[in-house]
């Protein structure tokens, strides 16, 4: 390889691309996401449309799409349904707080035991 060829590729190696902002995290509510499932379910419209459409990537949509399968008992085997995902959330918080009560007091046994003896 000449020095000329070497040169531009390790230059063109070094440069970075610019990238898009990052776009804010967006909520929406449980009525928007049934209605942008309806038009691709019922309307039969492509889920790249109504993303399009609705300023929704197609990861999104297409999340929501699965998800609403699921809870009609039609996703894959094993898949939680959305009131499952949320019984599972809670459980997980309340573990997290119970863990850190059974900390707190097993410190608090150590110290009252060093503390008498």
């Amino acid at each position: 390889m000449d020095t000329q060829r070497k040169e531009y590729w390790m230059s063109t190696e070094m440069e970075e691309k610019p990238r898009k902002p990052r776009r804010k995290p967006r909520t929406f509510t449980p009525e928007f996401k049934a209605e942008a499932v309806r038009l691709v379910v019922e309307e039969g419209k492509t889920a790249s449309q109504v993303a399009r459409d609705l300023d929704l990537t197609h990861s999104c949509l297409c999340g929501w799409i699965r998800q609403s399968k699921t809870d009609a008992g039609k996703g894959p085997p094993g898949a939680l349904t959305t009131a499952e995902r949320e019984r599972l959330r809670q459980l997980e918080k309340e573990n997290r707080v119970l863990r850190m009560e059974r900390d707190i007091l097993s410190k608090a046994t150590a110290f009252f035991a060093k503390g008498n003896a």
